[in-house]
């Protein structure tokens, strides 16, 4: 399977979540339709990501994840292009690939994955990225699941 990914914005990512976007005036912008933690037991979880730039516009995958109770945001710090690979469920469980959409995000742009929605790992372009992520873990199963998808490969246009 192939896929194109298209510029990222809030109405096309609004089924699995929502877009972050800083404000152009002064002051303060609020993200916290998204946010969604399942589980009583679970505690915050804040973290920093450093990642390798692909060496070519080009994600060739076989892997989706999803944290099942928790909401997921990245935040760039450091940041040029990013890739974005989301999926709905299939109707037999787990992720449904054939149904994957992909978009590019600029280095102004978070993300926060609703929960149990199933998207591709961090993946980068141009050069190495820096995000602070934010999520709520139990130490359980379901902090993370991965599953294995037929291969597909995303291109982004330079």
């Amino acid at each position: 399977m192939r896929l194109r990914a298209r510029p990222l914005t809030p109405e096309a990512f609004a089924p699995y979540g929502e877009v972050l976007t800083p404000p152009r005036e002064p002051g303060r912008a609020y993200f916290e339709d998204a946010l969604t933690n399942g589980r009583p037991g679970a505690r915050p979880s804040f973290s920093l990501s450093h990642r390798v730039a692909l060496e070519q516009p080009v994600l060739h995958s076989d892997l989706f994840e999803r944290h099942e109770f928790s909401s997921q945001t990245f935040v760039p710090l450091d940041v040029s292009r990013w890739l974005i690979v989301v999926c709905p469920h299939a109707t037999t469980g787990g992720p449904d690939a054939t149904k994957a959409v992909a978009f590019v995000a600029g280095a102004s742009q978070g993300v926060t994955y609703r929960a149990n929605t199933w998207h591709h790992g961090l993946t980068v372009f141009d050069r190495a990225a820096r995000f602070a992520i934010f999520m709520w873990r139990d130490g359980g199963p379901t902090d993370e699941e991965f599953v294995k998808v037929p291969p597909f490969t995303v291109t982004v246009d330079d």
